[in-house]
């Protein structure tokens, strides 16, 4: 395991990850330049949302839905597919989020709304989703460019609650996005600081070496940072981690926790608390870990931070965030590229 020092850092982090980390409360900052502004559909007679895209692009959506789960009038789908469900018509406003707007399976859903004659809105940088939304006049927020999809999570969430809430579906969160801004800043200094031995994210990120982390969350406001923090060590770290929820897993998953004793050893287990946590799945995390504490050395309670449920939710976005970057520092990697998705791209325009 490398020690992490400022030499380390430069050798690494060739792309500059740390400072994208560092900057993320800015994201909540940004005016969006608005495309097509009067063409923005009409909220009366959408009965469902429908969020289309992959990866960096989509998690924004996940966070998004679960943030609002208890307020949001419509139901909200997040399709990660090249198509969108039989459901999807005229009353469905579909978000095409496409961070890069050149996502395959993105355009061919795009694609698919068009046919369906569903309302449509689109956030993007440009790319081919930002052609079609000029051909047919889609309201579009673009989003600054230049950055690596997932690290842009912060400009996809913020525009996506922008058009929630131009549509009624939320009220304004103004003061939530301040505090989550003001918050962001403040702890990504301090998780900034690698020679701080209170440092949580290091602390994560060393228990997590040689490991398979596992995330798990309650399913009520963040199994999507469960989701995210999973993206983001595989990505970042290019380590295979796994996530789940509770009280499912429950009902299936504890049972594995019994046989191939020497592989669950090799397990860093890390549960995600929040507040508003259902009081019986607080109590189920609670039993969980006194099960799996036979079976696994390495077992993380991290409480979510802040008053506004938003802040909470990005508190935990930014611990995985940065426990992922100290974790592929300290395995000598680069947490930027991701040459496999780029191989897997590039074999698949092959057979265009």
């Amino acid at each position: 395991m490398e020690r992490i020092s400022a030499r380390l850092i430069e050798k690494c982090d060739r792309s500059e990850m740390r400072e994208k980390l560092q900057n993320l409360y800015m994201q909540f900052e940004t005016e969006f330049e608005t495309l097509n502004a009067r063409s923005r559909p009409r909220k009366e007679r959408i009965k469902n949302v429908v969020i289309a895209g992959l990866g960096g692009s989509a998690i924004g959506g996940d966070l998004l839905r679960t943030y609002l789960s208890d307020e949001c009038p419509v139901p909200v789908l997040v399709n990660r597919n090249y198509t969108l469900p039989e459901f999807v018509d005229d009353t469905t406003l579909v978000l095409i989020s496409s961070y890069s707007g050149n996502t395959e399976e993105t355009l061919s859903a795009y694609q698919n709304a068009i046919q369906k004659k569903a309302k449509i809105c689109c956030v993007t940088s440009g790319g081919e989703v930002m052609n079609i939304a000029k051909s047919f006049g889609h309201y579009t927020l673009k989003v600054p460019e230049g950055f690596p999809p997932r690290t842009a999570v912060g400009f996809m969430f913020s525009a996506m609650l922008r058009i929630f809430t131009e549509f009624g579906f939320t009220t304004d969160k103004s003061d939530a996005i301040k505090e989550t801004s003001a918050y962001l800043k403040e702890t990504s200094a301090r998780y900034a600081d690698f020679k701080d031995e209170n440092n949580l994210a290091l602390e994560l990120a060393r228990k997590s070496i040689g490991k398979m982390p596992i995330i798990y969350t309650s399913d009520d406001f963040t199994s999507a940072v469960g989701t995210r923090w999973k993206g983001q060590i595989c990505e970042n770290a290019k380590t295979l981690a796994y996530s789940n929820i509770l009280p499912e897993l429950n009902h299936n998953e504890l049972v594995g926790w019994k046989l191939n004793e020497n592989l669950l050893k090799r397990l860093h287990v890390i549960f995600l608390h929040d507040r508003d946590d259902h009081p019986r799945t607080a109590l189920r995390m609670k039993v969980t870990n006194l099960v799996i504490k036979k079976y696994a050395k390495n077992i993380s309670h991290v409480e979510s931070e802040g008053n506004s449920l938003l802040t909470r939710i990005f508190s935990l976005v930014l611990l995985g965030d940065w426990t992922s970057y100290y974790l592929a520092l300290m395995s000598n990697i680069d947490p930027t590229p991701v040459k496999v998705i780029d191989q897997i791209k590039q074999e698949l325009a092959n057979f265009k």
